[in-house]
């Protein structure tokens, strides 16, 4: 394990976790923070910046050996930004690499990229997983951004003598995730009824402790130097089958309609929610099997493991 690691996004989900994880393994942690107001750690060094793009970061890198990079412009489902490919590369291209220019000028050893499946693609034929060799075919500007970086990153890599490590995790869930799998938490906890007991789909998720387990094991490992690693838990759930899990990790017995999925898919897209529809319809899955092989990592932590520290988590935050 890294003496030292400067880490981006660290009051995020993933960042965050990170950080505990570092710190809980006796690592030397500098923190890059924006909001001033943020408090972080107090074994943690911070460096304070404004913007990604053109931030002077020689201070912070200085006696680090590893850059683990969690930050970005995260996908948005209503973005208001009149070019959002040109906001999504501004940070997450244009920070990155200079972010990653600095660190190898600083002598840094490592980088390790926290990209998206996106850079793969939207979805997957059920049995027909992504593979990490894959050519990329992001759809959207967040997915076309990733790759972007990813290949400044390995561009550097060539030419310097700085290691990199691109991980493309897939939804992420753990204690205190928001978003879609909130709601779905709140659904199943009120026993709403939901119209997804007949989705034969197969869709990859990774538990947070499982993708920090492989940040990690990727910070040091040997063989991960300037390689492209997908992640999941290792096993592929349908909505259905995610939905009457997580719902026994609640202690709550789920209300699920079996409404055919092609009938779903064209009720949402008949009120513009075709891209939800995909993710509660379709499929998405990765082949996590040169991950598990090229550097002996094996997801440590279950599905049902994490659900029940996610339902714990959920269960917790409502009573206050």
């Amino acid at each position: 394990m890294s003496h030292s690691v400067f880490l981006t996004g660290s009051t995020g989900f993933v960042g965050g976790a990170v950080m505990r994880r570092l710190i809980k393994d006796g690592v030397r942690v500098t923190a890059a923070v924006r909001d001033e107001s943020t408090a972080i750690d107090s074994n943690v060094n911070v460096v304070r910046f404004d913007s990604f793009g053109d931030a002077n970061w020689h201070s912070g890198l200085a006696g680090i050996d590893a850059v683990v990079h969690c930050a970005a412009r995260v996908h948005v489902m209503s973005d208001t930004e009149v070019d959002p490919l040109a906001a999504f590369r501004k940070v997450n291209v244009e920070g990155t690499l200079n972010l990653a220019e600095q660190a190898a000028q600083a002598g840094v050893r490592r980088f390790v990229f926290i990209s998206s499946i996106k850079v793969n693609g939207e979805g997957t034929q059920p049995g027909k997983p992504y593979m990490s060799d894959d050519r990329p075919n992001p759809s959207d500007p967040y997915g076309i951004s990733k790759l972007e970086a990813e290949q400044g990153l390995l561009a550097l890599a060539d030419r310097t003598a700085m290691e990199v490590v691109i991980i493309r995790p897939v939804l992420v869930y753990g204690p205190g995730v928001k978003a879609n799998f909130l709601n779905m938490m709140r659904w199943l906890d009120k026993g709403i009824a939901l119209p997804f007991g007949a989705i034969d789909n197969r869709r990859s998720l990774v538990a947070l402790d499982n993708l920090v387990d492989l940040i990690i094991t990727a910070i040091s490992h040997p063989a991960a130097a300037n390689q492209v690693f997908l992640v999941s838990d290792g096993e592929d759930l349908s909505t259905t089958q995610l939905l009457r899990r997580t719902a026994a990790a609640l202690g709550k017995f789920p209300r699920l309609l079996p409404v055919p999925a092609w009938m779903l898919s064209s009720a949402a897209r008949l009120v513009g929610k075709g891209a939800l529809s995909q993710r509660l319809c379709g499929s998405l899955q990765v082949d996590i099997q040169k991950t598990q092989t090229l550097l002996q990592w094996t997801p440590p932590v279950s599905v049902d493991d994490a659900l029940k520290a996610v339902a714990a988590q959920y269960m917790s935050d409502k009573k206050q």
